[in-house]
């Protein structure tokens, strides 16, 4: 690696091999020109873009995220310092992470991000760990190509879905919800749409583990262009613990025509409460009051699906059933069930994932 030194660095090597005598009378030139010296930053800059993080219940200073480009990284100290805890075994893009409810030395990862832009990154399908990072091993699913959602049974660390998009660039049959319930030895595909609509999001009702809910989206990238949506875009709901799915994107209240990419939230306090934010013609945010039989457009402010294809995530507080989270290049909280949004910064634009604590929601963690 090249060393190069700043202007100032030479002229206090120069005033080094100078006689003292020079030194000194050299002195009040030095300072002079020190003066008109300005710093700037040289680095480390920023590593580029995460979008997966994690945290811990009750453990208010452990966080993890997966860089698109690095691994998974961890904090013990409340983000003052990171560490790489995947390399050696794998790297990469990340695409999500999923810590156990029941056991936080179980951390699930999946490969290959969501943000599909020109220089979108694949990964290597599903790692996990049983002692908070130190060791890893595959757990399969080697040609997901990208994972856009892991999730864990709240009360079993075995049991793990796995929202796979599938390739980008060409038709995949790997595309789909994959169940595992021994602790990602094996993978049963419960849901498929087609070759090219694969699957973005997924949550578990918080209120009733039996229900799943899941987003499909059919993308493709090219080198030259980028299409969102068409057939297989679509809503999915699960009620008995994610082996069999009914599509229920055309119930009433939701829009009609093509869909793109979509995400789903469900109320912390009701399993009849649900959001769901859409990219339509007459896309938005839609909230369902009675678990997702009818729903109705309550937000299609522009700024919540901007870029949809980059963003696209809604999340529910976890003690506040009328507060609902949306990012996008802000960083968007309603008060009022989704109604109206208050935007912000967290630190700077590019908001791709949130994790709130389940236990204190104004303790949260997000990636950009």
């Amino acid at each position: 690696m090249r060393q190069h030194l700043s202007f100032a660095s030479i002229l206090l090597l120069l005033c080094y091999f100078l006689p003292a005598s020079a030194q000194v009378s050299n002195k009040t030139q030095q300072d002079s020109t020190l003066d008109l010296v300005s710093y700037r930053n040289i680095g480390p800059f920023r590593g580029g873009r995460s979008c997966a993080v994690a945290g811990v219940a009750g453990k208010p200073n452990l966080f993890y995220f997966g860089a698109t480009g690095g691994g998974v990284w961890q904090t013990e100290n409340g983000g003052r310092s990171w560490q790489n805890i995947s390399d050696g075994y794998f790297g990469g893009s990340i695409g999500a992470i999923a810590v156990a409810p029941s056991d936080d030395n179980v951390i699930y990862v999946g490969g290959g991000e969501k943000t599909v832009r020109g220089n979108v990154s694949f990964g290597y399908g599903v790692w996990k760990t049983e002692d908070k990072g130190k060791t890893w091993k595959s757990c399969g699913l080697d040609k997901s190509r990208h994972i856009g959602r892991i999730k864990v049974h709240p009360q079993n660390a075995d049991i793990v879905f796995a929202a796979v998009m599938g390739d980008l660039f060409k038709a995949s049959a790997e595309r789909g919800i994959y169940k595992s319930i021994d602790g990602g030895k094996n993978w049963n595909k419960v849901l498929f749409v087609n070759d090219r609509a694969g699957f973005v999001d997924l949550v578990i009702d918080p209120n009733n583990h039996r229900i799943l809910y899941a987003t499909s989206w059919r993308v493709t990238r090219s080198p030259y262009d980028l299409s969102s949506g068409g057939e297989g875009s679509a809503l999915w709901k699960s009620t008995d613990g994610g082996n069999t799915w009914q599509n229920i994107s055309g119930n009433e209240g939701l829009p009609s025509g093509v869909w793109g990419i979509s995400a789903i939230a469900v109320s912390y306090k009701t399993s009849d409460k649900l959001w769901a934010l859409i990219e339509n013609e007459n896309g938005g945010v839609y909230q369902s009051l009675d678990a997702g039989k009818t729903w109705k457009k309550v937000n299609d402010d522009r700024s919540l699906r901007q870029r949809a294809w980059y963003y696209t995530r809604i999340y529910a507080d976890t003690k506040d059933d009328e507060v609902v989270y949306v990012l996008n290049v802000s960083y968007h909280k309603s008060n009022d069930g989704g109604k109206t949004f208050k935007s912000a910064y967290a630190e700077h634009s590019d908001h791709h994932d949130l994790w709130i604590a389940p236990e204190d929601p104004n303790r949260n963690d997000h990636s950009g």
